[in-house]
């Protein structure tokens, strides 16, 4: 019985396994970021081309941007009343505008 409960505790850790991802995918990641800091949302084809770069999947490219824009991120006062008139439907004052 404690050897089928020492298999599954194993199994349970390599099920979890939590890490930090390549130091060279981090720094890839982080130049992108630090050039779009403005309006850090990469494209799909922009994820596509980090993926391959990085070797990393798209799953982990949307968890880092959305963990990095949690954690790091403030958009401008100006950025926020552009999304907000944005969605209200305004016929001005889009994001781009604000950009």
């Amino acid at each position: 019985y404690s050897g089928y409960l020492s298999s599954l505790r194993k199994e349970f850790l390599k099920k979890r396994k939590k890490g930090k991802l390549p130091k060279d995918a981090r720094i890839a990641l982080m130049d992108w970021w630090n050039s779009h800091y403005r309006w850090p949302y990469p494209t799909e084809e922009e994820k596509l081309m980090l993926s391959e770069m990085t070797g990393l999947d798209i799953k982990q490219i949307n968890n880092w941007f959305i963990n990095q824009r949690k954690r790091h991120w403030k958009p401008s006062s100006e950025m926020r009343f552009g999304v907000m008139e944005g969605v209200s439907g305004a016929a001005h004052g889009t994001i781009l505008e604000h950009m």
